[in-house]
């Protein structure tokens, strides 16, 4: 079966889509869990330990505090509380932490810092895992063991107002509840107000004995204007405010029952220098944890400075405070500063039902859990705890009582440190199986792609691919047997859960099927190239050959990059990697300008790795006879040198487009500091985006709509013009309806409003724009003659693309889009044109430059820098689906772009028939490679130190720029088959 090079490379993409996503499912896997479930919620509690004394004391200890209310602040980071804001905005909190009867802590959030994790790991004391980025956006219900649960199981009544993401996990849960939605990012107003509208009424009552408030205007500020904005002042007293209410409260409250109240304040993650968060910086990571109550009242002197615990050390603590078990997947370890003025039997007693509840699920998890050290430090706590029972009930008052008792609680707290700290690094268990079936897929799809290069790039674009020769049925047959009986063998033998083994049948067969057909299209074609190899050796054609310096550059850049991306740091900075191909790719383009204005370029092409010389002459392909002797054939008619073309200012162009794009490029650096090692320096985004400098922004926006405005309407028809020029004008007044930037007249306005309207009314041209586009190229399908209109058609999608990336950019990354356009179109007219570069390279080249725009954006391979607010632009609600589509389409603006530039190119300025097939296997390739090697890397670096931090969300990131890459590849093959209609 024949097939063209686009449409081969396409469903290979599309394979290897499905093979990233059986091993994102195996390597994002559950974490420790125990094997009770948490329905069976009847077994006893631990007993007291004895050492041949009887002891009374089987139950659960009783309460600590009457009520407790759970304060919980969105992206609330340590030095919003602790800091200068803290004392400048928050003097209430500030005086509790400082004077107060509290105990002050900072809870370290583990990655991801993202909303719905966090509150998992605060409520059920367990660290959830990395995939929970995802279902973030969607939380389901919660099925594992939490204080809520435990809570309910005990008759506490709940009352719940704020983050909707409550109400989802914790389904049937409250008495009472309000939800509001956590991803409309615009509102940071009402989204407040809807709770604390509640509070005068709520802490009238009485009936509940958990009230739990969850405020998301912070959380909402950061996103949209960063930590600094002055909003952050105000919304920090608002909060302190609330508190002072809902502390007098309490205390008011306190006479009336037999028990003190417990005042959690807590942050759920913190907040990047950006306003995202999902990493693992220091602000993201460090959030402030203070327990406010009567019974920590202090002595004069007292000096309490904040200690640094685990995020998941609330869980147990919140159980001990309420009289609960604790839960059973904590891996957290009781805050003794909350017991500590209990007596000590009660102490002990708390922390043995703590250490108890960890050896638990350290034995269920970890075979060889009798060498574990904290295993041990428990059992010998537990026979001192024994010894000291024996004596207390035999003499309640002694100094050796007073000593040993201070012994055990030395011991358990060591061993529930080593504990905690043992079960933290089990959090994982990798599904191994899933995770080689999708390995094996992707590099099968890979070994076929880099075997098919020869047939793909030839000038005909088509490849023939074996799936009806009796050699490949029997093989086809074979591998089917031994794979489906190693499926068995692994899934009747595999211990823990797997992925794969609890697929249907049909899923697993039809996944096994693909695996053995790819296979054995890689054997087969190797063995045609193999037995093509010896016939061509014994008749060779053209013995020597020889690479470009380009072809050379492409080849050690796209090396070097895929040797980079198994360290670390070079995952971190990789940026910087893009920053360097793209300043060494201009430098090489300028050496090719000076050569063939002054040199001239009068040698003969290459039969080398080149698949068309010349954007308008014959086509070539990796030195095979057929093709050289084609090229041979047209060597007549080829296009003259650019020496010979070009005259006057036009050849200057030529030789200054190189330097003027890597002073662009140089320009664009500057604009936004990403990675890690100088994500903290200042850069001139976080200039423009402060409050000062808001004229400037202003003037800087507007002229970077009208350059691109200027530089895209050249294309467009005049109503595509007219749409797009109101479309523009549209975006600006967006920005200024927010208060992002200025109207000229109206310098001071403090009028803000969601900018519904404005975004909509872009919108309308958005959708205007493509859809004219669209029209016209179905319409030169009816006319094949109308080669004309296809290109304004072209023009026009990508047209449409620029305006709804004007949109949703940021204004101060308005200039990206700018200059973005200036460098396609002195490529187009002074470097790609005149020095006929073939389709291959045309295609590595905007690849290249979509990357590196990836990051001039200010992206990285840092789950934080997620412009998140994109997806909320123009929406008065959250819609899930229009808001994952925006999110990750201001994500990925950069390199959809340039592939949708690189299509309109192809199409409008060759006469070759096979340019765009040429392309998208190209494209194909080149975003396969890393993707397949960096699967390969991140399972031997499984266990490194930095792979939930560093390598998790870049394996995130390849996924999805798979998944895009899978899109352009579809609208590569159908302007292909357009094309080839027309012909």
């Amino acid at each position: 079966m024949r097939l063209g090079s686009g449409t081969f490379a396409t469903c290979c993409v599309a394979i290897e889509v499905l093979g990233i996503a059986v091993f994102l499912r195996g390597f994002f896997p559950a974490p420790v869990r125990s094997s009770a479930r948490a329905e069976h919620g009847a077994e006893p509690p631990a007993p007291e330990p004895s050492a041949g004394a009887s002891s009374n004391w089987t139950t659960l200890p009783s309460p600590l505090f009457s009520k407790v209310v759970i304060v919980l602040i969105d992206a609330l980071r340590d030095d919003f509380v602790f800091g200068s804001k803290g004392v400048k905005f928050m003097p209430y909190t500030t005086y509790l932490v400082e004077k107060g009867a509290s105990h002050s802590f900072v809870a370290e959030a583990k990655p991801p810092t993202v909303t719905m994790p966090r509150i998992k790991a605060l409520m059920t004391g367990s660290l959830p895992g990395f995939v929970d980025v995802v279902r973030n956006l969607n939380s389901p219900a919660l099925l594992e063991d939490s204080v809520i649960r435990q809570a309910k199981t005990a008759g506490k009544r709940i009352i719940f107002y704020g983050d909707e993401t409550w109400v989802k996990l914790f389904p049937k849960h409250f008495v009472e509840y309000d939800g509001t939605t956590s991803f409309f990012v615009s509102d940071y107003t009402e989204v407040d107000n809807n709770v604390t509208r509640h509070l005068d009424k709520v802490l009238k009552r009485g009936d509940w004995d958990m009230l739990i408030l969850h405020y998301l205007g912070l959380d909402h500020i950061g996103h949209i204007s960063g930590p600094n904005s002055p909003l952050i002042g105000h919304k920090l007293s608002e909060m302190d405010s609330v508190l002072m209410k809902i502390h007098t409260s309490l205390q008011s409250k306190e006479r009336e029952t037999p028990l003190p109240n417990l005042l959690v304040l807590c942050g759920d993650h913190g907040m990047s220098e950006t306003g995202s968060h999902g990493a693992s910086s220091m602000e993201e990571v460090n959030t402030p944890l203070i327990l406010i109550s009567s019974a920590f009242e202090r002595k004069p002197g007292d000096i309490r400075h904040p200690k640094h615990v685990q995020q998941t050390d609330v869980a147990a603590t919140l159980a001990i405070a309420l009289g609960l078990r604790i839960p059973k997947d904590s891996v957290g370890s009781l805050l003794f500063p909350v017991v500590e003025g209990r007596p000590i039997r009660e102490q002990l007693r708390f922390l043995h039902l703590n250490t108890v509840q960890l050896s638990k699920l350290l034995q269920e998890n970890v075979p060889s859990y009798e060498k574990d050290p904290g295993f041990e430090q428990f059992k010998m706590s537990e026979r001192l705890h024994g010894n000291w029972i024996r004596l207390y009930l035999e003499e309640k008052h002694s100094e050796v009582l007073f000593n040993l008792g201070s012994k055990v609680l030395r011991q358990y707290l060591a061993a529930l440190k080593t504990l905690s700290l043992s079960l933290s690094t089990q959090v994982a268990q990798y599904d191994m199986y899933s995770m080689m079936v999708g390995t094996v897929v992707v590099l099968e799809v890979l070994t076929l792609l880099l075997l098919s290069v020869p047939q793909a790039l030839h000038r005909k674009a088509e490849l023939e691919v074996p799936l009806s020769s009796p050699g490949f049925s029997l093989l086809f047959y074979l591998v089917i047997l031994v794979l489906s009986a190693l499926h068995v063998i692994v899934c009747t033998s595999a211990e823990s859960s797997c992925y794969f083994c609890g697929l249907s049948w049909l899923a697993a067969g039809g996944v096994m099927v693909l695996a053995s057909a790819l296979l054995c299209m890689v054997v087969s074609v190797l063995t045609n190239m193999l037995v093509g190899g010896n016939a061509s050796r014994k008749n060779p054609v053209h013995p020597s050959s020889r690479w470009s310096e380009l072809d050379l550059l492409i080849l050690l850049g796209t090396a070097g990059h895929v040797l980079s991306l198994g360290a670390s740091s070079f995952v971190e900075e990789e940026h910087q990697t893009w920053y360097f191909l793209v300043n060494t790719l201009c430098l090489a383009l300028s050496q090719e300008t000076y050569r063939n204005c002054f040199l001239g370029d009068d040698s003969e092409p290459p039969c080398g790795l080149r698949v068309e010389q010349g954007l308008d002459g014959a086509t070539a392909a990796w030195q095979d006879g057929p093709a050289c002797d084609a090229l041979e054939r047209d060597k007549g008619h080829r296009s003259p040198s650019a020496s010979q073309v070009l005259r006057g200012h036009e050849k200057w162009m030529v030789l200054a487009s190189p330097w003027l794009i890597l002073a662009c490029c140089r320009l664009l650096r500057s604009l936004n500091q990403t990675g890690v090692q100088w994500a903290h320096r200042p850069d001139l985004g976080h200039w423009l985006t402060s409050s000062d400098h808001k004229a400037e922004l202003s003037v800087l926006a507007a002229i970077s709509l009208l350059v691109v405005f200027v530089l895209v309407q050249r294309g467009c028809s005049s109503v595509s013009k007219a749409a797009l020029a109101l479309g523009l004008l549209g975006v600006y007044c967006y920005r200024a309806a927010i208060g992002s930037v200025r109207f000229p007249w109206r310098p001071d306005s403090k009028d803000i409003s969601k900018g519904i309207i404005e975004a909509r009314f872009v919108y309308v041209f958005v959708l205007g724009i493509l859809f004219t586009g669209t029209k016209d190229l179905l319409k030169s399908q009816v006319i094949a003659a109308d080669f004309q209109l296809k290109t304004v058609g072209l023009w026009e999608i990508h047209s449409g693309l620029v305006l709804l990336a004007a949109l949703l950019f940021r204004p101060h990354n308005l200039p990206v889009l700018a200059f973005g356009l200036l460098i396609q179109t002195l490529m187009t007219k002074f470097i790609w044109k005149p020095l006929r570069h073939d389709a291959a390279e045309i295609t590595v080249m905007h690849y290249w430059f979509g990357q590196a725009f990836f990051y001039f954006q200010g992206n990285s391979n840092n789950i934080a820098t997620v412009d998140i607010s994109a997806g909320f632009v123009g929406l008065d609600t959250y819609v899930e689906i229009p808001a994952v589509l925006l999110t990750a389409f201001g994500t990925y603006a950069g390199p959809v772009l340039w592939a949708s530039h690189l299509v309109h190119f192809l199409s409008s300025e060759t006469r070759s028939s096979s340019a765009l097939s040429h392309a998208c296997f190209c494209y194909a390739l080149i975003c396969s490679i890393p993707v397949s090697t960096y699967i390969v890397l991140v399972t031997s670096l499984r266990y490194h130190l930095f792979i939930w931090s560093v390598f998790s969300p870049k394996l995130l990131y390849e996924g999805m720029h798979l998944l895009i890459t899978a899109a352009v590849c579809v609208f590569f093959t159908a302007m292909d088959q357009t094309r080839l209609t027309q012909s």
